[in-house]
C-alpha cells in the first residue's frame, strides 16, 4: 500500500503539471495566432499582488517573467473592473488615456499595444492574460478579442486552475 503523504505530492505534482502545461500551451497558441511580441499570464498570489508566471515570446528580448507589475497602480478599483469581466484592448499606449503610472509602466515594458483578459473562477480574479506588441501600436480586432477571451475561460474552466 502506497504511503498516503507521498500519494499526496504526487497528486499535487501531476496537478501542478497538467496546469503549467495547459498554460504554456495556451500562450503559445496565442502568441501565434494573434502574432504578438509577448503573451503572459499575469497571477495573483495574494490579494492584487501577482506576477508574471507564463510567458511565450516572439524573441527572448521581450522577457518580462517574474515581472510584479506597478502594485501602486492596480487598486482594488481596478481590480474590481477585471473581476466584472473587464477587457481592455489599447491600441496605442500613447494617445489611450490611462494613469500616469500605468503609461510609465507600460513603456517600461516596451509595450506599444496591450490587451488584458480576465481569468476568473468562482474565487474571482485569478490571473490576467495580456497579449503586447512592443514594434508598433495595434488596433486589436474583434476576432483576436474573442480568441483571448475563449482561451481565458478555457483556462478558469480547467480543473488544475479552478482548484488552485
Amino acid at each position: 500500500m502506497p504511503d498516503p503523504s507521498l500519494q499526496s505530492i504526487f497528486d499535487r505534482l501531476s496537478r501542478d503539471l497538467a496546469r503549467d502545461t495547459l498554460i504554456q500551451i495556451t500562450t503559445d497558441d496565442l502568441r501565434k495566432k494573434l502574432n504578438a511580441d509577448r503573451l503572459v499570464l499575469y497571477y495573483f498570489y495574494y490579494k492584487w499582488a501577482g506576477r508574471v508566471t507564463f510567458e511565450s515570446l516572439s524573441d527572448p528580448k521581450f522577457s518580462i517573467l517574474g515581472d510584479s507589475g506597478p502594485d501602486e497602480c492596480f487598486n482594488g478599483e481596478y481590480a474590481k473592473l477585471y473581476e466584472d469581466g473587464r477587457v481592455r484592448a489599447i491600441a496605442d499606449i500613447e494617445s489611450e488615456p490611462i494613469q500616469t503610472c500605468h503609461r510609465d509602466f507600460l513603456r517600461e515594458l516596451h509595450v506599444k499595444a496591450n490587451l488584458v483578459v480576465p481569468i476568473l473562477i468562482d474565487r474571482g480574479l485569478w490571473g490576467l492574460l495580456v497579449a503586447h506588441q512592443c514594434q508598433v501600436t495595434y488596433a486589436w480586432t474583434p476576432v483576436e478579442i474573442t480568441a483571448m477571451q475563449i482561451a481565458a475561460t478555457t483556462l478558469s474552466l480547467a480543473s488544475s486552475i479552478k482548484d488552485s
